[in-house]
């Protein structure tokens, strides 16, 4: 199952030795994998089987065994997968061993929430620099970081190298403010504010909706509904589902 890093020297419990060319439903996965491997890690489990694995994060162990196929892990039979090895290579393929820079626009409710959401320092994230048009918010002290202008962005980015930026605006504003992180150099963007962005093809964006999510889960609580009400009061069948999406 030891597999080598590109660069590294033999013996290293490295990694994949090239960057693999991976599906996007299993990109998808891999952060999902990485949560219940820190959490097994944590536990103090040293080796964990692809059905426990498997069910830790919410997918099919079949599924798991072909995702991380792809990353060069196959396990060692009768063993499983060594955690700390598996962590290490599945951070090398989300990157985050770079320790990114990060910089979030718009601090309003939402912005200050994000600002102060510790999960982004221990998954290998920096929260660097937080920007707003509002010069009532110029100044003000959130997290420990002085909210700038957002005509300072380009010069900070530049300054801390910044690799994402996240989007935290009123709708109307989010386009422009897209296209600032764009002129920056910024070249992947997390969009909490509804709509479509238009960003240049080298631009990776990636949107989190709420009420869509929300209107999702309203779909299966309407289906769920219909089925017990169809004579016999049928229902879906319980036990061993998959989270949607997934």
């Amino acid at each position: 199952m030891s597999q080598q890093r590109q660069g590294s020297t033999p013996g290293d419990a490295g990694v994949v030795p090239a960057f693999p060319d991976l599906p996007e439903a299993t990109i998808a996965r891999l952060p999902e994998y990485l949560r219940a491997l820190h959490h097994l890690a944590e536990t103090g489990a040293e080796t964990v089987s692809s059905e426990g694995l498997a069910a830790a994060a919410g997918v099919n162990s079949a599924k798991l065994r072909k995702d991380l196929s792809h990353l060069g892990s196959y396990g060692t039979r009768g063993v499983g997968y060594d955690v700390t090895l598996l962590i290490d290579q599945v951070e090398y393929i989300l990157g985050l061993d770079k320790n990114r820079a990060v910089c979030l626009v718009g601090v309003g409710n939402l912005g200050h929430a994000l600002a102060g959401y510790a999960g982004f320092a221990s998954r290998g994230f920096r929260v660097v620099a937080l920007f707003d048009a509002d010069q009532g918010k110029v100044g003000d002290l959130v997290n420990g970081l002085v909210v700038r202008h957002i005509d300072e962005l380009p010069e900070v980015a530049a300054e801390e190298s910044i690799a994402i930026g996240v989007i935290a605006t009123p709708p109307g504003s989010a386009q422009a403010v897209a296209d600032v992180l764009v002129a920056a150099g910024v070249t992947s963007i997390l969009n909490f504010a509804p709509g479509v962005l238009s960003v240049p093809p080298n631009v990776d964006v990636r949107k989190v909706d709420l009420a869509i999510e929300l209107q999702i889960l309203s779909f299966h609580e309407h289906r769920k509904a219909s089925l017990t009400a169809l004579p016999g009061g049928r229902s879906a069948p319980a036990g061993n589902q998959e989270a949607v999406g997934s």
